[in-house]
């Protein structure tokens, strides 16, 4: 058991919000640590509109209010799930001083030469079938589409598989479509080694996530290295919700290690 109080922030994924972080949250703040788990622009409960968050970066901004405003001497635990790992690498460029380890839950971990961009092109070539998803493709049909709501069917199958029913329930009654911004996200660089570079990260492996396989996340840890990888058996998509004890143990041993 650790003595010191940790500050955890819980940046979640595309179409979800602060509510998917529930279970973990409970169990960290129970081991006596702070969480703090925003609400993305046009996310959970943020009362913005997909069509009123012009770019990547105000689909982030709730999370640069947080970090902007931890005091100088304060440092805590980033935790990105899925598209929330672009976040944190936008958080680690901005403030790498106050940031101890960016953990990556099956998430989107950019590289200095590999950008947002073709990490989320590589994920939707490699997407099997969308099911019942409702894409839109304001670029036109042959390029990348831009937005995404998941259908019922989808995240049953996809992120929810291993979950309780009463979790995806949940799921579909609160998720909401989601840019893929991959316009946005492209047109620049974005990172630095002297900022982005100089924290270090720790990747999370989920093992039997089904939306961003472990082929795909083997494929994004080759191309951009970190201090450590830890694995989840038998953990979907939504590993917060199908293996919060394991999850929460894993990032109290990073808090650990690390922090």
């Amino acid at each position: 058991m650790m003595g010191m109080k940790k500050h955890f922030i819980l940046v979640h994924g595309a179409g979800h919000g602060a509510w998917c972080w529930y279970k973990l949250a409970t169990l960290l703040t129970s081991a006596g640590h702070q969480v703090t788990a925003p609400d993305l622009a046009a996310s959970g409960t943020n009362m913005k509109q997909l069509g009123e968050v012009d770019s990547v970066h105000e689909y982030f901004h709730p999370l640069m209010e947080i970090m902007e405003s931890l005091s100088q001497q304060e440092t805590v635990l980033l935790v990105g799930h899925s598209f929330g790992g672009v976040g944190l690498s936008l958080a680690m460029e901005k403030f790498p001083g106050k940031i101890s380890v960016a953990i990556f839950v099956t998430a989107v971990m950019p590289s200095l030469v590999l950008p947002p961009s073709t990490i989320v092109e590589e994920f939707l070539r490699r997407l099997d079938s969308p099911m019942d998803c409702r894409f839109t493709f304001d670029r036109g049909a042959e390029s990348p589409p831009t937005s995404v709501l998941f259908g019922p069917n989808f995240l049953s199958s996809k992120l929810y598989q291993n979950c309780q029913p009463k979790d995806h329930t949940l799921a579909t009654m609160l998720v909401r479509p989601s840019s893929t911004y991959v316009d946005d996200i492209s047109n620049e660089s974005m990172l630095s080694q002297e900022n982005y570079g100089s924290v270090g990260r720790v990747y999370i492996v989920c093992e039997e996530d089904k939306l961003m396989n472990i082929d795909f996340q083997r494929w994004i840890i080759k191309n951009s290295p970190v201090k450590e990888v830890k694995e989840i058996e038998r953990s979907d998509h939504m590993v917060m919700l199908s293996k919060p004890r394991e999850l929460s143990l894993c990032l109290l041993e990073i808090a650990e290690k690390y922090a």
